[in-house]
Parts: C-alpha cells; sequence; structure tokens
C-alpha cells in the first residue's frame, strides 16, 4: 500500500488545499506504480503545531513563514 506523510505548519492550509494535495499525491502515486495502486493509496496530512519544527538549525514559526510578525 503507498503511504505519503505530508507534514505542514498548522494553519497554514485549508480544508480545500489539503484535499488538493491528497488528490495530487495519489495521482502521482498512481502514475508511478499503475492504478490499481489507487485504491490502496493513504495519504496523511500531518499538521505540525507552531514552532514545533524547524530548518537548518532554526525553529519555524508561522509568523516566520508567513513574513508577519
Amino acid at each position: 500500500m503507498p503511504f505519503a506523510n505530508l507534514k505542514v505548519p498548522a494553519g497554514t492550509l485549508t480544508a480545500e488545499q489539503k484535499e488538493v494535495l491528497v488528490g495530487k499525491v495519489t495521482d502521482l502515486y498512481a502514475e508511478t506504480f499503475g492504478d490499481a495502486v489507487r485504491d490502496n493509496t493513504m495519504v496523511l496530512v500531518d499538521e505540525v503545531v507552531d514552532g514545533g519544527w524547524g530548518i537548518r538549525g532554526e525553529v519555524l514559526t508561522l509568523a516566520k513563514i508567513t513574513g508577519r510578525s
């Protein structure tokens, strides 16, 4: 069963955007492995709490990502 776990900052995606992501990732798996995997493809969108992740040694917050303080 193909499985994708997408981690995104909490509050950055609407329900509609998550639906689009799930659909596109499912389509990509089906294109890669054949349409037979579509019914068994699982896509999990995890929302990481604000300040709960980082890159290059820096903790990221929604304010830093969006440029808002």
